[in-house]
């Protein structure tokens, strides 16, 4: 089986080892990984903001990037969201302007090949074992794209219930938005500190020394509260668990 890495932005400029993470669990798990080179950011600071002409070109980009690739994987809900939600929305307000079915088309074609990660590990690869090891106590924060937009429900615990020497605890409040919301903490600077400080407070109770999620941007934003504040917790992205192994564990 092959699949292409749809690394999204946030991954490339900030965290490249999270990329590197998926490309190590995938040819693990007898994956060929394609880098279709050509990609870049999915638009969705663009059309979070209100700019939906600037996000197209962007659409049409990613599109023509993962064309002829059957499986396309993100390691960001977010990103595969914006993909399978609001591409096709940008295509049909297109076609409705007047303006043809290119973009529509485009959309109807890639969104049911984009996969988030934990989608793919268990509803195609059909594994939730995936011979990690990883001696560490986590609490796992679900974040809003992957949990409400894709529906992940129980996919990413259920592979870090899995890994060998891991103990999870369960995060309170875990539904919680933490108050990152692309652009929204940008807007909103005052509520999305507030919001990041209860979601740290319920992440501290647990006891756990690792706050784990599957969305690089939310663990940007708890990240830099728990250094503003001096924590020992440290965040850490799903699929660098997943990758790490006795033989190879994560730095």
């Amino acid at each position: 089986m092959r699949a292409a890495l749809f690394v999204t932005c946030v991954n490339d400029a900030l965290y490249p080892g999270t990329g590197t993470a998926v490309v190590r669990l995938l040819e693990r798990l007898g994956v060929a990984v394609d880098f279709p080179a050509a990609q870049s950011c999915c638009g969705q600071p663009q059309y979070n903001t209100g700019h939906r002409h600037q996000a197209e070109p962007l659409l049409r980009r990613t599109a023509r990037a993962f064309a002829g690739h059957r499986y396309v994987v993100a390691p960001s809900g977010s990103c595969a969201a914006m993909v399978r939600e609001h591409y096709p929305r940008i295509g049909a307000r297109a076609a409705a302007e007047g303006r043809g079915t290119e973009l529509a088309d485009l959309a109807a074609d890639l969104a049911p090949r984009v996969y988030e990660l934990t989608e793919f590990l268990v509803d195609v690869l059909g594994v939730t074992d995936v011979g990690a090891y990883f001696p560490h106590t986590v609490t796992y924060h679900p974040s809003c794209h992957g949990l409400r937009s894709l529906g992940l429900g129980d996919r990413p615990r259920r592979l870090l219930a899995a890994v060998k020497g891991l103990e999870l605890v369960e995060l309170p409040g875990a539904e919680e938005c933490c108050g990152f919301g692309g652009t929204f903490a940008v807007k909103n600077p005052d509520v999305s500190a507030a919001m990041a400080a209860d979601k740290l407070g319920n992440a501290g109770a647990t006891g756990a020394s690792v706050l784990c999620g599957a969305d690089n941007s939310c663990l940007a934003h708890l990240d830099g509260t728990l250094r503003r504040v001096g924590s020992p917790m440290r965040t850490l992205h799903l699929a660098e668990i997943l990758a790490a192994t006795e033989a190879e564990p994560l730095p």
